[in-house]
């Protein structure tokens, strides 16, 4: 397949499709980014476009992140761009159109540890030219004598797009507690009209539950969970059944429908049987049998590729190890649609995000390790001619960025892990960065951009990323293996990690150090207490250091779910919570220290910040410390995350930077 491509974004921007905030000066490919550079948000968080392929919808955020605006730009030009807002400092994501001229956007907060903002569960529409908005979904409290009919307490998301009924969708709404530890939360799925705002109940769950629909919206498939948040399967064999028990010889464990053909009874899920990795089957719903796609064991399938605007998988990403393609058939036009694509972009990564409901045109993304994102068009019906949208952060420079390179190797009782290594500038071995995710259980590490590693990598630190047990992508199984060996086996991993390096002249063993985020930051202090002779320094960030302490502070323990999972996931003996506290064992940590706290975390209040730090000030140790005032989960304000590179760049350069003496080879 040939493609013509076409670089139009200096015409676009007259047209006002590329912000005029998203236009910054370029770098020389030999200078360094900035702390900045890395700091400052994507100015585009999010793009999607309209079923006729008319108009794109983008979430961008102001130039100084604090809102973000959802902008409607009409493709061919004519017309200028319409600029939405949601509210004073407030966010947009999750953009879903519901007819050629309206549009669903969730209202969203910024959690700096993630790249998009993400949904609190209020939606919001609005039509093309931004004449009617309409709040679908809010808790709207009253004001003085007017009376707000928007009373919903509790998360609403789009589930599914009726494309038959323009302007339709179907959304599900999961009540809060009405008190602190009520855990009676309802889950009801509504058919909304988007223009009008009326809605109609269609299904009902007294329990929080997550329903799966069939081609013409009639729900399939309840999942609930019970007391130990073991999955319990309900689904109707045919629409005008009831909901019957979904047999074991179907889903041993847990399933999900990802699409169902027109017929409504052909059925694509995913389903998982024991502890295995998620695998992709083809379903017949009527008769309860289902066939083999595409699954892995021990690999999570990360993506799935889909046949036009509403069609069946034709593939599957895998990304836990290292990016790889499987298409069920690779003479298909889908597949080699996709595949050509990728070969217009060597080296990266394409992401088909939306179709037009003719499947003429669509939108796509290419990513890399160093390439934080582009949105193009593909016009099919124009000779395929690609059409380059806009660059999520365009200050950014590729060719002044290092690679990111996937490994895997063998723990000391055999078990493979995989992980990233980001390869600074000239040879090793190099002063390294063990980076362990937070989490920790479900997210991992993979191959893509990283502003954190990037960073790092361009003050000439390797950045080791590793995949250790308990971590996601990889099954229930290996998920699970974490589980009461947060101190334990988790660490081993990483020190195994740090070792593979040291013995592949990857890492120079007299300059490493240790830094994370969340349970990073909790790994990044426990690996020197652990491994005392591997580390020179360690940086912690918004880190868990007391484990007990975390049983009776923070958000997650506000729930019976929550409590159950700390239980589950930490143990209950005191003794090994205790053992495995850095800030019960800070005399055993002979390092520098980096300490950083936002003041208003949720997640990982201040108290254990204080922890850890009364501790080390109640032992004589002094630590070098840093406190977002206003910041959370993670630092937001782009000054701040500029600052905090700077203050890590000078602390690292201290301790194992170029002043630092190397280990004799």
């Amino acid at each position: 397949m040939k493609f013509i491509a076409t670089v139009l974004v200096a015409a676009m921007a007259v047209a006002g499709l590329v912000p005029a905030h998203a236009q910054a000066p370029a770098h020389a490919s030999s200078q360094a980014p900035s702390y900045m550079d890395f700091s400052r948000h994507p100015a585009i968080s999010e793009v999607s476009l309209s079923p006729d392929g008319k108009y794109i919808a983008m979430a961008v955020p102001t130039a100084d992140g604090m809102e973000t605006q959802l902008q409607i730009v009409p493709l061919q030009g004519g017309g200028g761009t319409t600029a939405l807002r949601f509210g004073r400092q407030q966010h947009v994501t999750d953009i879903i159109w519901s007819s050629n001229e309206q549009i669903v956007v969730s209202r969203a907060q910024r959690d700096p540890l993630k790249t998009a903002p993400s949904s609190y569960g209020e939606l919001m529409s609005a039509d093309i030219h931004g004449k009617s908005q309409n709040t679908l979904f809010a808790f709207v409290p009253d004001f003085g004598a007017t009376t707000s009919r928007r009373k919903d307490h509790g998360f609403a998301s789009v589930v599914k797009v009726l494309t038959n009924e323009p302007g339709m969708v179907l959304v599900e709404f999961n009540a809060w507690p009405q008190r602190e530890g009520d855990e009676d939360n309802s889950t009801t799925i509504y058919k909304v009209d988007t223009v009008t705002g009326s809605r109609q109940q269609v299904e009902y769950s007294s329990e929080p539950a997550s329903f799966y629909f069939d081609h013409d919206g009639r729900a399939r498939l309840r999942a609930t969970k019970d007391n130990n948040d073991v999955p319990v399967l309900f689904y109707r064999p045919t629409q005008n059944s009831d909901w019957i028990p979904v047999p074991k010889s179907l889903a041993g464990y847990d399933m999900r429908l990802v699409y169902v053909e027109p017929d409504n009874n052909t059925a694509y899920a995913m389903i998982v049987d024991d502890k295995e990795a998620e695998a992709l089957y083809k379903v017949d719903l009527a008769r309860g049998t289902r066939t083999l796609l595409a699954g892995r064991k021990d690999e999570e399938i990360s993506t799935i590729l889909y046949s036009g605007h509403d069609g069946a998988p034709f593939g599957v990403i895998f990304n836990e190890a290292k990016p790889s393609i499987q298409y069920f058939d690779p003479g298909s036009k889908w597949a080699s649609l996709h595949a050509g694509l990728m070969k217009q972009f060597p080296g990266e990564m394409v992401s088909i995000l939306d179709w037009t409901d003719k499947d003429d045109k669509l939108l796509f993304s290419v990513w890399s390790d160093r390439n934080p994102g582009a949105w193009y068009t593909l016009d099919l019906a124009a000779g395929n001619k690609i059409q380059l949208i806009d660059k999520a952060m365009p200050w950014i420079k590729p060719d002044t960025l290092a690679p990111m390179i996937p490994i895997s190797f063998k723990t000391r009782d055999g078990l493979t892990l995989h992980g990233q290594f980001t390869k600074p500038a000239g040879n090793g071995p190099y002063p390294m960065i063990v980076m362990p995710h937070g989490g920790p259980h479900g997210p991992y590490d993979s191959w893509g951009y990283n502003s954190d590693a990037q960073f790092l990598a361009s003050r000439g630190y390797a950045v080791l990323q590793i995949n250790y047990r308990g971590s996601g992508g990889r099954g229930r199984g290996f998920m699970y293996s974490g589980y009461r060996e947060w101190g334990g086996k988790m660490q081993d991993d990483l020190a195994d990690g740090v070792h593979w390096a040291i013995d592949n002249h990857l890492a120079d063993p007299a300059r490493i150090c240790t830094f994370g985020a969340s349970y990073g930051g909790y790994a990044a202090l426990m690996q020197p207490i652990r491994y005392p002779d591997l580390y020179k320094c360690a940086i912690g960030y918004v880190g868990v250091y007391d484990l007990k302490v975390m049983k009776t502070e923070g958000d997650i323990r506000e729930t019976a779910t929550g409590r159950r999972y700390l239980d589950r996931v930490l143990g209950t003996d005191d003794s090994v919570l205790t053992a495995w506290s850095p800030a019960e064992n800070v005399s055993r940590i002979k390092i520098p220290v980096f300490l950083i706290g936002g003041m208003v975390d949720r997640r990982v209040p201040m108290a254990q910040f204080n922890a850890l730090k009364s501790a080390f000030t109640a032992n004589g140790t002094p630590i070098e410390t840093m406190l977002g005032s206003g910041e959370g989960h993670g630092f937001y304000k782009p000054e701040n995350r500029a600052e905090l590179y700077r203050r890590m760049d000078a602390f690292l350069s201290k301790y194992i930077g170029a002043g630092a003496a190397p280990a004799a080879h």
